[in-house]
């Protein structure tokens, strides 16, 4: 059964506003009333992606029988709110933090693929979306869930030590190719085949 601590969902809720609103700064730049007019399709667009990503990491190692629990990073978030008055947002918002004996690396890996994979899943809901989308104006909406989550889902799978994509290529580099593969596909239609789509 999955548990959330008091703490845990303080954190995951000020983690989740904290990245909406550093996102929308950005795109809506000083217009004050932009900004809070548009917060509500930022949290949906933007910080579910954020946050679902490390909230599969939980749910999947409690699904092994490990403790996990979202920790929010304060020293990330305020770095979020100050870079976005920049124009680029340094994103790191916190990290779920497992516990276990003996994790088997097929174990880790899977874990680890959890939040890239619930980032793939999002940038195709949002691409999917987007004839509805289109006929509410808010195609720019989805363009951006689809481009921020199929970000998010390449960046995690770099094979560095600090993200999800050693894990994962260490425990079977053919998941890691074909996920990492999907993930560039997923941004470059993102970035530049749905301008085509708008252009139909």
């Amino acid at each position: 059964m999955v548990k959330f601590t008091a703490r845990e969902i303080r954190d995951i809720i000020i983690s989740l506003l904290v990245i909406s609103l550093a996102f929308d700064y950005i795109i809506n730049g000083r217009d004050l009333d932009a900004t809070i007019a548009n917060f509500g399709y930022m949290v949906v667009v933007v910080g579910f992606g954020f946050v679902l990503h490390e909230l599969a990491h939980k749910f999947t190692a409690i699904r092994y029988g490990y403790w996990a629990e979202y920790k929010m990073w304060f020293q990330g978030l305020i770095l979020a709110l100050i870079t976005s008055y920049f124009g680029f947002v340094f994103a790191a918002p916190g990290a779920v933090y497992i516990h276990g004996y003996n994790i088997k690396k097929a174990e880790n890996g899977i874990i680890s693929l959890a939040g890239p994979a619930t980032n793939i899943i999002l940038a195709v809901l949002f691409l999917m979306a987007m004839p509805l989308a289109a006929q509410y104006n808010l195609l720019g909406l989805a363009v951006l869930g689809a481009t921020i989550n199929s970000f998010l889902a390449v960046f995690n799978l770099i094979p560095l030590v600090v993200l999800d994509g050693a894990k994962i290529f260490r425990w079977n580099p053919l998941v890691w190719i074909a996920t990492m593969v999907l993930a560039l596909i997923l941004l470059a239609y993102s970035l530049f085949g749905v301008h085509i789509f708008s252009m139909l």
